[in-house]
């Protein structure tokens, strides 16, 4: 397994274990976990993200930490928009929903001044434009 991959796997089991808490870099950040369906493969894949919370709604970023491709969660997410999020000790069925225009530059520009990597994020993309998406509870 790649070191990424751990990293996933041990922060998914200490967010399971603690009702959406965890320690290290993540510490106090809204973190959820979103499980999407493979575009391709129709596997179930889970990833941790972090969220920007604003009333009732969450919100997540492709960000990929600033690659210059979306990642594969986002490709599934496009393709299969009913997800299941994981945000505390809470578990929902969802739909993902892509957010674009002003919207979606005034949720980055939230992000951005909340958790400041995102802004460096952004500077690394070589112009691609890091898709944010509303996770629309369904359940």
């Amino acid at each position: 397994m790649s070191p990424v991959n751990d990293f996933n796997r041990n922060l998914i089991e200490e967010f399971r274990a603690n009702s959406g808490t965890v320690t290290g870099p993540f510490e106090g950040a809204p973190l959820v976990l979103l499980t999407t369906t493979g575009a391709k493969s129709g596997l179930k894949r889970v990833n941790p993200l972090m969220a920007l919370v604003e009333g009732d709604t969450l919100y997540v970023f492709a960000s990929k930490a600033g690659a210059t491709t979306n990642p594969a969660w986002y490709h599934n997410l496009l393709a299969h928009p009913e997800v299941e999020v994981e945000f505390g000790a809470e578990r929902f069925a969802a739909e993902a929903v892509p957010v674009t225009g002003p919207e979606r530059d005034r949720l980055f520009a939230a992000q951005k001044a909340q958790n400041p990597a995102f802004g460096d994020y952004e500077k690394t993309t070589r112009g691609r434009v890091i898709p944010v998406v509303e996770l629309r509870r369904t359940t």
